[in-house]
C-alpha cells in the first residue's frame, strides 16, 4: 500500500479512520471507570476528534495493580534479554508497518505537519524502539577488583513500575524515548500520554500486545496531569517516574515523590536555549537557515527550540536579515499538505499564550522585525507567523520565560565572554549551539556552557547514540543512548567471600 501524497489523500485516509478513544490496562481497551471522557480536538480546524477516556485515581489503581502482577509473576522481567529483544524489534516493526495511520494521528491530534510526522516523528519512535532492542543483551555487569579470596558481582536489575508521564509535541517519539528503555530493562510500564495529544499513545498499545508484550506490561492512561497523572505520582506502588513536559509540573512531581514513596523521579522540563553566532562563522547563510528552523520547526513547540538567538555585533543587522529570509520558507499552511513545513499551535491555551508573549514583548519595548501575527481564521485553527524581535534584553521576559511557541529573541553581544554569561544567565541549561570558525573558540566556549547538549556549527545535532537531558532546571536523567538504561535499572552489589 502506497503512502498518501496530497492533502486530499491523507483527508480521505483520516475520514476512514477509526480513532482509539479509551483505555489500555491490562491488555484490553477499557472505558474509564467513572465513564467520564474529555473531548480530544484537532487544532487544524478546531473540530471534536474523539471523547477520550479520561481516567482517575481508581483507573490508576487498576493499572498499576496489573503492571505490578505482571512484574512480580516474571512474565517479562524474567524472560531471557534475547527473547525481550525479538519481541520489541517485532514492536518496532509494527511501528513502521502503521507509518501513515500512525503519523496521520500525531497530525490530526497535534497540528505538525504531515511530511514530519510521517518522516521524522513515527521512524524516530520505531528506530528507538528497535535500537534499545538491541543493546538488551549488550549492556554488562561487571566485576569489582577485588582480593583473591573474594567475588564482588555488580549487576542491573529492573525496577519494577515505571509510569512515563509524556508530552504533547512529539507525541510518539518522546513517550518512546522513555518506554523503551524502561521495558527493554524488564519493567512493567504505565505510559500517560498529554490529554493534548493521546490518540498514538493509544493505538501503539494494540500493537504492543500483537508484538507479543504480556498483558499488564504496557498500559495507556489518558487523562489530566491534575487527575490520573498526580494518582502515578502519588502511588506507593509505582517505583520509578520518567516525565517530560514542564518546570514547574517537573517540581510538582519531585514533591508527589517526597509525599509518597521517594520513587525515583527523572526529568526532561523546560529550556531557552541560546543559539551563539560569532562574525567569524564558517558559513552564514547555514547558520541563518538553521536559526530559522531551531525557532520555526514544529511551530516552536520544542524543548530546545533555539529562542535566544545570541548574534556578534559587528553582524548583527545583516544576520537578522538573513534569518528573516530564510524563515520566509517556514510559514502556516495546511498541515495534511505534504509541502507544508509550519503547521498549527497545539490548541487555543498555547495559541493564545504565544501571542499574549509577542504583545508583552513590544510592551517591554522589543521590536517586532517580522512575523508575529494571527492568520488563517476562516480555518478554524490555531496558526500564527513566526516572530523575530530585536532589540532584547536578557532580563525581559522574552528571554527569560519558555514560549514553547515560534518567537525568536535576538540579542547581540560583543566579546566571547559576553556571550557566554548572557547564554549561562537562564535557570534553564538544556541545549546551546556555537558557530564559530575557531576551532579553540568553540570547545571554550562550548566547555563554558551549562548545557546537557551543545552543538557546534549545528542545531540540534544527535542520533540515538547521544545522550539527551539538560543542566539546572532543565532536569535531570538522560533519554537516549544506553545512559537510559540508568534510569530504568537498580544497580545492585553481591559480595562472596569464598572458603
Amino acid at each position: 500500500m502506497t503512502s498518501p501524497t496530497t492533502a486530499d489523500e491523507w483527508r480521505a485516509l483520516a475520514d476512514s479512520l477509526t480513532l482509539p478513544h479509551q483505555a489500555f490496562i491490562n491488555g484490553q481497551y477499557v472505558d474509564a471507570l467513572s465513564g467520564a471522557t474529555f473531548a480530544c480536538e484537532s487544532p487544524l480546524d478546531g473540530r471534536k476528534l474523539a471523547d477520550v477516556a479520561s481516567c482517575q485515581e481508581e483507573d490508576a489503581h487498576q493499572a498499576v495493580g496489573a503492571a505490578r502482577e505482571a512484574f512480580e509473576t516474571g512474565v517479562w522481567r524474567d524472560l531471557p534479554p534475547a527473547k525481550r529483544k525479538k519481541i520489541l524489534l517485532r514492536f518496532a516493526d509494527l511501528i513502521k508497518a502503521n507509518r501513515d495511520e500512525l503519523a496521520l494521528l500525531e497530525t490530526l491530534d497535534m497540528g505538525k505537519p504531515i511530511r514530519f510526522s510521517q518522516a521524522v516523528d513515527i521512524p524516530g519512535a520505531a528506530q528507538t524502539l528497535s535500537w534499545t532492542a538491541e543493546a538488551i543483551d549488550k549492556v554488562y555487569g561487571e566485576i569489582a577488583p577485588t582480593a583473591n579470596n573474594q567475588i564482588g558481582m555488580i549487576t542491573r536489575e529492573p525496577m519494577g513500575v515505571v509510569a512515563c508521564i509524556v508530552p504533547w509535541n512529539f507525541p510518539l517519539l518522546m513517550a518512546s524515548w522513555k518506554f523503551a528503555p524502561a521495558l527493554a530493562a524488564g519493567n512493567s510500564v504505565i505510559l500517560k500520554p498529554s490529554e493534548k495529544s493521546p490518540l498514538s499513545a493509544l493505538r501503539i498499545a494494540e500493537l504492543a500486545q500483537q508484538a507479543g508484550i504480556p498483558d499488564g506490561v504496557f498500559n495507556v492512561l489518558p487523562g489530566f496531569g491534575s487527575s490520573v497523572g498526580r494518582a502515578l505520582a502519588l502511588h506507593p506502588d509505582v517505583d520509578c517516574l520518567a516525565f517530560t513536559g514542564s518546570t514547574a509540573t517537573a517540581k510538582q512531581l519531585l514533591v508527589y515523590s517526597g509525599e509518597s514513596n521517594m520513587k525515583r523521579v527523572w526529568l526532561e522540563a523546560g529550556g531557552k536555549s541560546p543559539n551563539i553566532v560569532f562574525a567569524d562563522a564558517p558559513d552564514l547563510d547555514k547558520a541563518a537557515r538553521a536559526a530559522a528552523q531551531a525557532i520555526a520547526f514544529n511551530q516552536g513547540q520544542v524543548c530546545t527550540a533555539g529562542t535566544r538567538l545570541l548574534v556578534e555585533s559587528s553582524i548583527h543587522d545583516e544576520f537578522t536579515e538573513k534569518v528573516k529570509q530564510a524563515l520566509q520558507k517556514w510559514q502556516p499552511g495546511d498541515p495534511l499538505d505534504p509541502a507544508t513545513t509550519f503547521g498549527a499551535i497545539v490548541d487555543q491555551q498555547q495559541f493564545s499564550k504565544v501571542l499574549d508573549y509577542i504583545a508583552t514583548a513590544q510592551q517591554e519595548g522589543a521590536q517586532l522585525t517580522t512575523g508575529g501575527q494571527a492568520v488563517k481564521p476562516e480555518s478554524g485553527g490555531y496558526f500564527a507567523q513566526p516572530a523575530i524581535f530585536t532589540g532584547v534584553k536578557n532580563a525581559m521576559r522574552l528571554a527569560r520565560e519558555e514560549v514553547f511557541g515560534p518567537v525568536l529573541a535576538v540579542i547581540s553581544f560583543d566579546t566571547p565572554e559576553e556571550a557566554v554569561a548572557l547564554a549561562n544567565d537562564s535557570i534553564y541549561g538544556l541545549a546551546a549551539a556555537v558557530w564559530t570558525s575557531d576551532i579553540n573558540k568553540a570547545h571554550k566556549t562550548a566547555k563554558a556552557l551549562r548545557a546537557g547538549s551543545v552543538w557546534i556549527n549545528n542545531y540540534d545535532g544527535g542520533d540515538m547514540t547521544a545522550p539527551f537531558g539538560g543542566f539546572k532546571q532543565s532536569g535531570h536523567g538522560r533519554d537516549k543512548s544506553l545512559h537510559a538504561f540508568d534510569k530504568y535499572t537498580e544497580i545492585k552489589a553481591t559480595w562472596l567471600t569464598l572458603n
